[in-house]
């Protein structure tokens, strides 16, 4: 099937020429491109339209799991016919293997995982090897280690209707692709046998396979709803995939294993050689307990750190990837490129030298150290032709694919908020046009305040026009004061930084976008969901204190909070005048002078972005209400009477919640299922 987009909007604005351009790039095999484009100018939809044009699978590559999340959301509503995957770390909790030798404290990996991400994850290597209509939205995730995508194709199981098959030699070949046999409910990647049937539930989807073994073969192939127990489709034939991602025939375990006695054996010996007697006891004792372990179930507790072995690399060489699964002409975006970039290449060091302490005290074999990310010049080599977007792209991506394709122009006709700079100190006789303040009547000239009571002004100006401010500091503990002393004011302020929890973020947001408070006080503004309309005013304290948070990239970042309001305006408070503030200001500038001209030519009026407030939070506290009214309205004995059924049918909410990437009510009704379950176990 070919990419089609289905979208009740037309490419405006800048949009038709960056497609055009970018498509022509492509055509002439440009290795590499740049999507400059602005805040609030529709970037994916321009990359969505490249994709249609270009028909090639399509990795999409983000900085974070929430981007990707939301970008995952945005293609499948332009593709909703094709393909669409999300693959991102399938960790709800990580914690590495680490050693600290400072404290001879050895830290064990503890990991929970989380089963709709895992069979998201196996749906995107599956959708790779069996069509060309897949676009796969990534977080850096894609770079660490996978299973060959030879094996895992190699031993696909094809079941088809007619086929000579016992229940024996099925049961037999769905252990063999890792399958679990259950006598209980099934979940992704189990099995249980019931009379002639057998019933399959593959690792990458939610319904079950009910397949009709009698008189010596496949008589029927039926599809079931995992909750209902509706009967739907009939097939003819259908594949089952391994349930594991990493798979490994006999042969090739065997030779592994072999390889790891030959790797224990000398590095034992040069422990030994270098009086290093506890690291060699150390090692020898936990690498032949994995050795029995795998021999014995197939599998051990850290057996990634064995993959070259099973993988059969040579030292050194890098691991498979989800990048393995795609074929050699694919197309990459990578969206944020001016964070995403930099997070790839960091990504190999930060686990190698891990990975190299644990070597070094003898918790694990010299092998360990490629169960790693890939190097970015090997990242490069496995991608293609590539297209970085940005509103504010780094040297790296100029430098490789020269001068950029902008798309500066937005649809809305919404035009780059208006820059004024004010010194931070006060005691200054400084001249203001009185348009310019929100203080009421003052003349052009008065006694300056300094930077926060000049803000204070603003905001409360901006609140009486019934919009919202937002101001940025540069430490944690800056903003908690600043928040406070605003409040101390009468003025209804919160704050937001790196140590307040997601959920809690999330909170804050609403009620800011609701109008529960009027200021919201940050150190980094720059996080995805901060795209809010509502803002007509940013200030940014400090502006000259050149750094991270105020360079010229977080200063246009920064200025692009104010970009989805008609009013918007920024203010820089600085009392010098920095390369990263007049780059900033020029390049801000420069975007309000073309929008303004294309509005002209056009005659199209700006208006502000009207953007639904999708309250999470609200639908958290209804799920948590709803769940408090059922378990009231049924007595103890009624409850479990019914307490499969309704259990049932909570497990089919939070799978349904997954499938949109709604990771957090998804959490928040498995926390109501525990609840429940714990309460039928009473």
């Amino acid at each position: 099937m070919k990419f089609k987009i289905k979208s009740e909007y037309a490419p405006a604005g800048d949009q038709p020429k960056a497609i055009e351009s970018l498509v022509e790039g492509l055509k002439e095999g440009k290795r590499d491109q740049t999507l400059l484009g602005v805040t609030g100018s529709g970037k994916t939809f321009t990359v969505a339209n490249v994709i249609e044009k270009w028909q090639k699978p399509t990795l999409v590559i983000a900085h974070n799991k929430t981007l990707a999340a939301q970008l995952a959301a945005e293609y499948r509503e332009f593709f909703p016919d094709n393909a669409v995957h999300y693959f991102v770390s399938y960790y709800d909790y990580y914690q590495p293997e680490a050693y600290v030798p400072v404290t001879d404290t050895y830290i064990e990996k503890e990991a929970q995982i989380n089963e709709d991400i895992e069979r998201l994850r196996h749906a995107s290597t599956e959708a790779l090897l069996t069509r060309k209509d897949v676009i796969v939205v990534a977080s850096v995730s894609c770079i660490y280690g996978l299973g060959s995508p030879e094996e895992y194709q190699k031993v696909n199981l094809k079941l088809t209707k007619g086929e000579a098959m016992t229940r024996a030699t099925l049961t037999r070949k769905l252990i063999s692709i890792y399958f679990e046999r259950t006598t209980g409910d099934l979940a992704p990647g189990t099995f249980r046998a019931l009379g002639s049937h057998v019933e399959v539930m593959p690792a990458s989807e939610r319904i079950v396979y009910r397949i009709d073994v009698s008189a010596g073969k496949i008589s029927a192939i039926e599809e079931i709803d995992a909750t209902t127990r509706e009967i739907g489709a009939k097939h003819d034939a259908v594949f089952i995939f391994p349930a594991r991602q990493y798979v490994t025939p006999k042969a090739v375990q065997d030779a592994a294993l072999a390889d790891m006695e030959l790797e224990l054996a000398a590095r034992l010996k040069e422990l030994n050689a270098a009086g290093k007697i506890l690291e060699a006891e150390r090692l020898k004792r936990r690498t032949r307990q994995d050795i029995s372990m795998i021999r014995e179930f197939g599998y051990c507790n850290g057996i990634e750190n064995y993959s070259r072995h099973f993988d059969r690399r040579k030292p050194g060489e890098p691991p498979y990837t989800l990048l393995s699964y795609f074929p050699k002409d694919f197309l990459t975006v990578i969206d944020e490129s001016h964070v995403t970039i930099p997070q790839i290449g960091g990504m190999y060091a930060g686990d190698r030298s891990r990975k190299d302490m644990l070597v070094q005290h003898g918790f694990r074999l010299p092998s360990a150290v490629d169960n790693r990310p890939l190097q970015f010049d090997e990242f490069q080599a496995r991608t293609g032709q590539t297209i970085y977007t940005s509103a504010t792209p780094s040297r790296f991506e100029l430098d490789r694919s020269g001068v950029p394709v902008e798309q500066v122009i937005r649809p809305t006709g919404l035009i780059d908020p208006k820059i004024i700079v004010r010194p931070i100190v006060s005691d200054q006789v400084v001249q203001v046009k009185p348009a310019q303040r929100g203080h009421a009547g003052v003349g052009s000239q008065y006694q300056y305040p300094g930077q926060v009571k000049d803000f204070i002004a603003e905001a409360e100006a901006t609140t009486k026009r019934g919009a919202r401010s937002m101001v940025t500091v540069l430490t944690k503990k800056m903003a908690e004061d600043l928040s406070q002393f605003l409040v101390e004011k009468g003025i209804k302020a919160r704050y937001v930084h790196s140590d307040v929890k997601t959920i809690e973020r999330i909170e804050i947001l609403t009620e800011f976008r609701k109008g529960a408070f009027d200021v919201l006080v940050g150190v980094n503004l720059l996080r995805e969901g901060l795209d809010l309309p509502e803002v007509e005013l940013v200030g940014i304290l400090d502006a000259d204190k050149e750094g991270f948070l105020r360079s010229e990239t977080s200063l246009i970042q920064t200025i692009g909070r104010a970009a989805r309001n008609v009013n918007g305006t920024v203010i820089l408070y600085a009392d010098s005048s920095t390369g990263s503030m007049e780059r900033a200001i020029g390049e801000t500038n420069r975007r309000r002078e073309l929008q303004i001209a294309y509005n002209k030519k056009h005659k199209i009026t700006p208006k502000t972005i009207e953007k639904r407030i999708r309250d999470i939070t609200g639908d958290i506290e209804r799920t948590r209400r709803r769940a408090i009214q059922e378990l009231a309205r049924i007595d103890s004995s009624a409850f479990k009477g019914d307490a499969k059924k309704l259990i049932a049918e909570k497990r089919r909410q939070m799978h349904d919640a997954a499938d949109r990437l709604d990771f957090e009510t998804a959490a928040l009704i498995r926390d109501e299922i525990l609840t429940l379950e714990k309460s039928v176990r009473k």
